[in-house]
C-alpha cells in the first residue's frame, strides 16, 4: 500500500457544506474510489487557513486525485467547484505532500 496526502483549499465560510456534502458522498462515488484501490480515506480541515489536508492509502502509484478522466469524478468537481479552490476543468487545486516520517 502506497500512503498519499495532499492539500486543498477550502473557500471561506463553506466549512459546513463541505462537511455535509462529504458526509453524503454518492455511493457511486464511494464505490468507484474502493474499485479503483483507495482506503483509509481521510480528509482533515485546518480551520486557521482553510486548508484540507487529505490522506489515502492506495494500492498503486495513482491516488483518487487521478481518476478526473472518469465522468463521475467530473461530475463530483463541479459539485463542489462552488466551495473550494478550483483549476480550470474544475479539479480542485491539490498539491500532493512529500513524506518526511512515517510510524509503523
Amino acid at each position: 500500500m502506497k500512503r498519499n496526502a495532499f492539500k486543498m483549499f477550502l473557500k471561506p465560510g463553506f466549512e459546513e457544506e463541505y462537511e455535509k456534502r462529504h458526509n453524503a458522498l454518492w455511493p457511486e462515488m464511494r464505490q468507484l474510489l474502493k474499485e479503483s484501490g483507495v482506503s483509509d480515506y481521510s480528509i482533515f480541515w485546518d480551520r486557521e487557513t482553510n486548508i484540507l489536508f487529505g490522506y489515502q492509502k492506495t494500492d498503486s502509484d495513482a491516488s483518487s486525485q487521478d481518476l478526473g478522466n472518469l465522468e463521475i469524478v467530473q461530475k463530483w468537481w463541479a459539485y463542489m467547484a462552488d466551495i473550494m479552490e478550483t483549476n480550470e476543468d474544475n479539479s480542485p487545486v491539490s498539491i500532493p505532500l512529500d513524506e518526511l516520517f512515517y510510524m509503523d
